[in-house]
Formats: structure tokens, sequence, C-alpha cells
């Protein structure tokens, strides 16, 4: 139930954002947008935000399953030498 919430949600943010786009492209004198024109818009604007969603849900889930602990970083040129190993 939670996920078809966030999922309607994130499509009213696509909507209302490619309509915003879309009539500040019109405003300032872009001129009037074909429906490939508007297709192409909101499908950048859902594919840009599902990617976004997608990579931080990776983060997270990365880092809840400690895979980010597990990392060696000692040959990291920022990170000063680790005696302890």
């Amino acid at each position: 139930m939670r996920f078809a919430l966030l999922l309607l949600l994130s499509f009213m943010v696509a909507g209302v954002s490619t309509w915003a786009l879309g009539a500040t492209w019109e405003a300032i004198g872009g001129g009037e947008m074909s429906v490939h024109g508007w297709i192409a818009l909101a499908l950048g604007i859902l594919g840009t935000s599902g990617l976004a969603w997608g990579l931080m849900a990776l983060a997270f889930l990365s880092h809840r399953e400690g895979w980010d602990d597990r990392v060696n970083n000692s040959l990291d040129p920022g990170r000063p030498p680790d005696h302890h190993r």
C-alpha cells in the first residue's frame, strides 16, 4: 500500500513538473510544444526521477545491509594509513 502511494505521489510530482516546465517554456517565448515534445518532457522527468529514486534506494539498502563497512579503503589517497591491520 505504501509503495502504491509513493508511486502515485511520484507520478503527481512528475505531472506537475511537466506542466510547469512546459508553461515556463511557452512563457519565455520558446514556442508552443507539440504532443511529441510533451511526451519527451514527461518521459525525461519520469526517467530522471526513477533513476534518482532507484539509486537512493540502493544507497540506503547498501548502508542498511552493511556493504559500506566491507569496503577496503586502504588504497584511498586521502585516507591515513591504517596500522591496525
